[in-house]
């Protein structure tokens, strides 16, 4: 029974997985893509990027302009609501 390692077949190993590890990686970057669609911010972040205070953003709560959720006492808006909203103004 000889089952020595040699260098070539650590070589293989090694080819085998870094092909996976990018394979993992090409995943991983279009779920990012797929899941940027339907990202939800909370208020701070939402208010940052669209430029405004509390109590509009609240405004765009209360008359529906944007959908949101209430998680623990925060808020999280969402994010293709806020740009279509932004590409309207």
């Amino acid at each position: 029974m000889s089952d020595n390692v040699t260098k070539d077949d650590l070589r293989q190993f090694g080819l085998l997985l870094l092909n996976d590890i990018r394979k993992i990686i090409d995943e991983s970057k279009t779920d990012e893509k797929e899941s940027q669609d339907s990202e939800w911010l909370k208020s701070r972040v939402a208010r940052k990027l669209m430029d405004m205070s509390a109590g509009s953003l609240q405004n765009l709560r209360v008359t529906g302009k944007v959908r949101f959720k209430k998680v623990l006492g925060s808020y999280y808006y969402n994010k293709t609501d806020l740009r279509k909203l932004f590409e309207q103004e």
